[in-house]
């Protein structure tokens, strides 16, 4: 049973899914992308990793916008440039949002000063609602083998880069935020979402256990967001089994419901 998100969220808040939605691009059928709009609908804001740079990514997010749009809220999109990606995999990323609950303020874009130190450099987009502005970070890391830890050491220089901003990292880090490499994130004000919180999808479910590994998170500064809800989604309850489940994504979405502090 598809879980009801909207009477969670107050009028002066705002609701944030990130999801990795694996291989997003000509081969998700209109039954996935239904499906995947069905399950982020009352959210305010989408963040997608993982789309794909070539042909048919482009496409994805467009039809998921004009499914989005038959749910009863006008919603706008834009997708980023190709990652830099000089060393590993090319992707995008997106956002989809409500322009009847945020504005988007000005032009997204691509980190630029750490694209050679990071293989898929991060998404930002400038959002306002209420007259409070926020920055949302999307990011997907390179996968455990490869070290992740090893790019996500660059983020204690984000916020510096921009010490005007409320930023908001969300993503697929492909690390645990217990790992120390998020100490200096923490040191700054910084607060993880989640704590043991599995994200991603087993091959099989065990005993009812059908997560794996702790890789999904939204970091958030706890000076300037106030916290009212957070929860992931476990779409796969509503699939017929884990590998059809995993044809839509192998990470299940993660979501937050905040206010800003005056």
């Amino acid at each position: 049973m598809l879980l009801t998100f909207s009477a969670l969220f107050a009028q002066n808040s705002v609701s944030i899914c990130s999801w990795n939605l694996r291989d997003f691009g000509q081969t998700k059928s209109d039954q996935e992308i239904s499906f995947i709009a069905e399950t982020v609908k009352d959210f305010d804001i989408l963040a997608i990793q993982k789309v794909i740079a070539g042909y048919g990514g482009a496409q994805a997010v467009a039809r998921l916008s004009d499914e989005l749009n038959r749910k009863g809220w006008k919603w706008n999109y834009i997708i980023s440039e190709p990652t830099f990606s000089s060393s590993y995999k090319v992707e995008r990323y997106a956002y989809l949002w409500k322009p009847g609950r945020v504005k988007k303020v000005g032009e997204t874009w691509l980190e630029q000063k750490f694209k050679k130190e990071i293989d898929r450099e991060p998404y930002y987009a400038n959002f306002e609602m209420n007259g409070k502005l926020f920055t949302l970070v999307s990011f997907h890391a390179i996968t455990k083998s490869k070290q992740p830890e090893t790019e996500i050491k660059y983020f204690r220089y984000l916020p510096l880069e921009y010490p005007d901003k409320n930023l908001i990292f969300c993503g697929d880090f492909n690390c645990p935020q217990s790992h120390t490499v998020f100490n200096p994130l923490k040191a700054m004000g910084y607060k993880s979402v989640f704590v043991n919180q599995k994200t991603t999808l087993r091959q099989q479910c065990i005993n009812g256990d059908c997560l794996a590994s702790e890789f999904d998170n939204i970091f958030y500064h706890a000076t300037k967001v106030r916290l009212l809800n957070s929860g992931v989604v476990h779409f796969y309850n509503r699939c017929t089994s884990i590998q059809t489940a995993s044809m839509i994504s192998d990470h299940i979405p993660v979501f937050i419901n905040f206010s800003f502090y005056p």
